[in-house]
């Protein structure tokens, strides 16, 4: 009986932590969330010596690439991009409209916990933040409320909203 009830448990916390993992958005379908009914080509953010400084005081670690795919039309771009929660990368979308986030999308969550980060109650936090200049530092302007068991996943929505909102200020659009 002590066998059947811990294979049970065992079974149950296994699907908990399933229920955390998924792929919840294609890129196609976060391009049309994006941009509805336009067809764009790719863009590139050149990534240059100066750029890439800032982007890992951003991250606060070191960034890979040349360059940095992004949709981009009039004054609104969409970024997808990878960073690591606690032990694998969470992929989000972010679209940039004006100077203020306009939407966050978690495409693909890998953890096994903090997946709560993909529910709208904690993505809504992001509308309308803006990058704030502190110091030597970028950071974003509104506070961003954690959630217990998920503190790295929230740290990762930080760094790549701020990202986003950094990136937009480097193209064309942002300016």
């Amino acid at each position: 009986m002590k066998k059947l009830i811990l294979l049970i448990w065992i079974g149950l916390m296994s699907f908990d932590a399933l229920a955390q993992r998924g792929k919840f958005l294609t890129t196609e379908d976060f391009h049309q969330l994006a941009f509805p009914n336009q067809e764009m080509k790719w863009q590139a953010l050149w990534v240059n010596k100066t750029l890439r400084v800032d982007m890992e005081k951003i991250l606060n670690h070191s960034v890979r690439g040349l360059r940095i795919r992004y949709w981009g039309h009039e004054n609104r771009t969409a970024w997808i991009f990878e960073e690591i929660g606690k032990e694998l990368p969470i992929t989000v979308g972010v679209v940039v409209d004006g100077d203020s986030i306009d939407q966050v999308h978690i495409m693909e969550y890998r953890e096994s916990r903090g997946g709560e980060v993909r529910y709208p109650f904690f993505t809504k936090q992001f509308i309308g933040v803006k990058l704030e200049q502190k110091e030597e530092r970028v950071k974003l302007d509104s506070h961003i409320d954690g959630i217990t068991g998920a503190t790295l996943s929230v740290r990762a929505l930080k760094k790549i909203a701020t990202l986003a909102l950094f990136c937009h200020q480097q193209t064309p659009f942002g300016k």
